[in-house]
């Protein structure tokens, strides 16, 4: 692992040609609209030259929306920044990419990049358990929500909504030694699953259900704003979204889209996904209030390009188990 002075002094280093990027450069992207703002103001301060337009939705609209472009031969972004590898993992096999080979990456840890160039992961944020504090135990294993006092007491948001719990759903089923008897073990608990993370949230916090399954940066920042919850990164270890970065191969400016790549994966670019209250991918970034230390957050095994292959029947699994 590099120090961060290591990798600041990398990160002078760019190539001039990226350095001096210039001109209109069209963004996607599935930050909250907050994030995006300042992610482009950041980027825009160090590479004044360039004017960035950038369109905000969620991932699934994001990717209508680009798909009805590809079928009119004129996608409008140069680069793409959404929510996980298994939709840039689709793209690349589609031939949508655009690889940045001169990329730097040696500070971060294997397995969040595209090992060709692709795309690029910019920070973690992982799914683990929320539960309320009138709860009867506090868990710490997954296995821990399979209990007798947990029964019909959990919600978890469904795979069939959210892209975060898909990848959540091949993360544990590939993972845990119970496979996809765990979710067959939820559902026959009477769980709940529905929506998204913020629905689940709502009902852990609100004590409809008192145990759940979400996003870490949910859960503990509504805990700082006074949330009766607590957030458990369960013994096993969790799953992620990356929020990958990715430079379209029709892209009309290559040379800026590289330059907000290498800028997203600065040690600037990973201090300001770290402000907004994420963890960051970058290995030498603190993590931000309310998080324990990075060595105590154990992150699955995952495999975009097998996720991505098993999507379909993980869906109509999961839909079969739990009457969707």
């Amino acid at each position: 692992m590099k120090s961060l002075a290591a990798a600041l002094a990398i990160t002078i280093a760019v190539p001039l040609a990226v350095q001096a990027a210039e001109g209109r450069l069209v963004l996607y992207t599935s930050q909250p609209n907050a994030d995006a703002q300042a992610t482009v103001d950041a980027f825009t301060a160090a590479h004044p030259d360039v004017e960035v337009e950038w369109v905000r939705d969620g991932t699934t609209q994001m990717m209508a929306r680009l798909a009805t472009e590809f079928e009119a031969g004129n996608p409008q972004p140069d680069v793409l920044l959404i929510a996980d590898m298994v939709t840039m993992e689709g793209l690349k096999q589609e031939g949508r990419l655009m690889a940045h080979a001169d990329a730097d990456t040696s500070a971060y840890n294997d397995g969040l990049m595209d090992p060709e160039g692709y795309y690029f992961s910019t920070k973690l944020i992982t799914t683990g358990i929320v539960y309320n504090t009138a709860a009867p135990f506090a868990p710490e294993s997954w296995l821990d929500l399979l209990g007798e006092q947990a029964v019909g007491q959990v919600r978890i948001p469904s795979p069939l909504t959210s892209g975060a719990a898909l990848i959540h759903l091949e993360t544990l089923t590939t993972n845990l030694d119970m496979g996809w008897d765990y979710y067959e073990t939820l559902a026959e608990n009477d769980t709940i699953a529905a929506g998204g993370n913020g629905g689940t949230f709502n009902a852990v916090a609100g004590g409809e259900q008192l145990f759940g399954m979400v996003v870490d940066f949910l859960a503990i920042r509504e805990k700082a704003n006074g949330a009766p919850v607590e957030f458990v990164f369960p013994t096993e270890g969790v799953s992620a979204v990356t929020e990958p970065v990715a430079i379209l191969s029709t892209a009309q400016n290559p040379d800026a889209a590289k330059a907000f790549v290498d800028f997203l994966l600065s040690p600037e670019g990973q201090q300001l996904a770290a402000d907004q209250g994420y963890v960051p991918a970058h290995p030498a970034i603190e993590l931000p209030a309310g998080f324990p230390a990075r060595e105590a957050i154990t992150v699955m095994p995952f495999d975009p390009a097998q996720a991505l292959a098993n999507s379909e029947e993980n869906r109509i699994r999961f839909a079969d188990m739990f009457g969707q």
